[in-house]
């Protein structure tokens, strides 16, 4: 077991860390906000950027420095909050978020026909390359994952209002479109630093489960905030350790143990309920 926290796994625990601090803080409000679609929307859609930055400098390559992967993904996670957010200003949100979706998947496998030399290096993104996360991108990593612990933190209390209370929010002054663009810029951050680990698919898996869990365990955000990321970190940590064990991919164990989250979760929940027990406050 010592080899598990030596040479290369140093950096692999340090990097999905991060991501399951991020994708519980963040996985929070989308599953207090109902916005799923968007945090399975953002991740697909992104994986357009990782493509098309391949075929303008290798799936190796930088720009200005940074990962040209990373470049790639926050160029069109961005953008993709940034187009959901105006259409869906403009007509319904689902609506929104599925054209969104389509334009960049439209883009990438372009971009996929046109440097089908690099498809096995970023169709490995769909489920993540924990174990293959080089060193040089923990730095931007985590200055990613800054950036969405202080806007969510900075967005904490109208996030809260427009989520939970829209009406009182609105009383209140609180501008539910621009909290809702600035809520999908996060989301865009996440997604950027999270895909690289634990891949396209799992993310939604890893926002998700723990998120949900909490949420039917205690009826206090910050409690509930706090377990979230608590579950998430339990999650990637275990799956590290099981995937290493049995060279199973580390994508099963975290898409498995997301829906156990949730399932256990509800359990939780539905035993409390037809005890007369309300939820922890």
């Amino acid at each position: 077991m010592a080899s598990l926290f030596t040479g290369f796994m140093t950096d692999t625990w340090v990097a999905a860390t991060m991501v399951a601090v991020v994708a519980g803080v963040v996985g929070f409000f989308v599953v207090l906000r109902g916005s799923s679609f968007v945090a399975h929307a953002i991740p697909h859609g992104s994986f357009g950027g990782a493509a098309g930055a391949a075929l303008l400098v290798g799936v190796d390559g930088t720009i200005l420095g940074i990962s040209g992967t990373i470049a790639g993904l926050f160029v069109f996670a961005v953008a993709g909050a940034l187009g959901i957010g105006w259409l869906g200003r403009r007509g319904r949100h689902d609506v929104a978020t599925a054209l969104s979706l389509v334009m960049m998947l439209g883009l990438g496998f372009l971009f996929l026909s046109w440097s089908g030399q690099y498809a096995d290096a970023l169709y490995s993104l769909l489920f993540g390359e924990v174990f293959g996360i080089p060193a040089s991108d923990l730095l931007p990593m985590a200055v990613l994952g800054l950036l969405c612990v202080v806007g969510i933190a900075s967005l904490f209390r109208p996030l809260m209002l427009s989520s939970v209370l829209p009406e009182v929010g609105e009383a209140r002054g609180v501008r539910a479109g621009w909290v809702e663009t600035g809520f999908l810029m996060v989301v865009a951050l996440a997604t950027t630093m999270t895909v690289p680990v634990v891949g396209v698919l799992l993310m939604f898996s890893l926002m998700l489960g723990p998120a949900a869990a909490s949420r039917s365990v205690t009826s206090n955000p910050r409690a509930a905030l706090a377990m979230s990321v608590g579950i998430a970190v339990l999650t990637v940590w275990i799956g590290i350790v099981l995937s290493y064990a049995s060279n199973w991919p580390l994508g099963f164990f975290v898409g498995v143990s997301g829906a156990v989250w949730f399932v256990a979760g509800r359990a939780w929940a539905w035993r409390r309920r037809i005890r007369g027990v309300p939820l922890a406050a």
